[in-house]
């Protein structure tokens, strides 16, 4: 182990993209160095490998010669991106939340407008949001990096790495058969939906015993509910059947981030129903608080999964033009 040449290589490394080429790219260096050090001095030292590094060159302008130009976001700082886009985005989550319970706008200015917002607004507000400080994050990456100078930004190690967020990877023959098989579930399960929905005018039953027909909700808020719960099973059933087809990976993205803002419509929509006179079926007056409460927070939960599912397909499909 040479640690001086191990230096180097790390810092050569923090300029470099993609993990696989990125490694191949450091061995042939790393070759190259003490092939030379050994050729001028006999024995490798890490005074004839000092010698060597220094004529060597820069870590950036030796990492330049393995790049196809000039990235938008240098590789040094693509796993600072979501660090610091995290980071951001917790203290904007921190102020979201703010303004639903205290029903409040908040300004840290300039840097940070929040409005006073209900629960609905705040699950449709947290994608913008989250692009929002992503698109802050890169561009202040992005002026570092056309600026040319080896401007190097502390991070300890933790949070989202840019290299966890990578596109789905191809799909092998037994995840298509689950594909399929998923695929042909949800289609009879939309199916049996669609035809009680147009038969009773909702999907929501005390029992199935469809002779003595007992609705659970009363029939508009019932049909709204209905209609919403149907919605998103259709976009997830037409997103599995997609995927079925020999599809770029790209499209897939697409078609992921499009069922994932349709059912973050739809719950929009269930969270804007009133509970009051919510219930076809007699329930006691001490349990609608709890029902209140623990439907909102069930609600809340779906959609927070859904964002952060659709802000990650939406990473995909950005990644490829954000970092070289």
């Amino acid at each position: 182990m040479h640690k001086n040449l191990e230096i180097y290589l790390e810092e050569i490394s923090h300029f470099l993209s993609g993990r696989g080429e990125r490694e191949e790219i450091l061995s042939e260096i790393r070759s190259h160095i003490l092939e030379k050090a050994e050729q001028e001095a006999g024995p490798v030292s890490e005074a004839s490998l000092e010698k060597v590094i220094a004529a060597y060159g820069k870590p950036r302008l030796v990492a330049e010669k393995y790049l196809e130009g000039r990235p938008v976001i240098a590789p040094a700082f693509k796993r600072l991106l979501f660090r610091y886009t995290a980071l951001l985005f917790a203290i904007h989550l921190i102020f979201i939340v703010f303004a639903v319970i205290f029903k409040k706008s908040f300004i840290v200015f300039p840097f940070l407008f929040v409005p006073r917002m209900g629960l609905v607004e705040a699950v449709m507000y947290l994608p913008a949001a989250f692009l929002t400080d992503f698109g802050i994050v890169a561009l202040v990456l992005y002026f570092i990096t056309q600026s040319g100078s080896d401007f190097k930004l502390p991070w300890p190690k933790f949070a989202l790495d840019l290299d966890e967020v990578k596109a789905p990877a191809a799909k092998t023959l037994a995840a298509r058969i689950w594909t399929m098989v998923g695929a042909g579930i949800m289609l009879a399960l939309t199916g049996v939906a669609i035809k009680l929905f147009i038969k009773f005018k909702t999907i929501f039953f005390v029992s199935f015993n469809f002779e003595k027909f007992r609705p659970l909700l009363m029939p508009a808020p019932g049909r709204l509910a209905s209609l919403a719960v149907l919605a998103m099973m259709a976009a997830g059933t037409i997103a599995l059947f997609i995927k079925l087809f020999p599809i770029s990976r790209r499209f897939i993205c697409w078609v992921d981030a499009a069922a994932d803002a349709i059912a973050l419509v739809m719950i929009g929509v269930l969270l804007r129903q009133q509970h009051t006179n919510l219930f076809a079926v007699r329930i006691p007056t001490e349990l609608h608080s709890w029902l209140h409460i623990t439907l909102t927070v069930t609600l809340f939960i779906a959609a927070l999964l859904i964002a952060i599912d659709l802000v990650r397909n939406l990473v995909r499909l950005g990644r490829k033009h954000l970092v070289g």
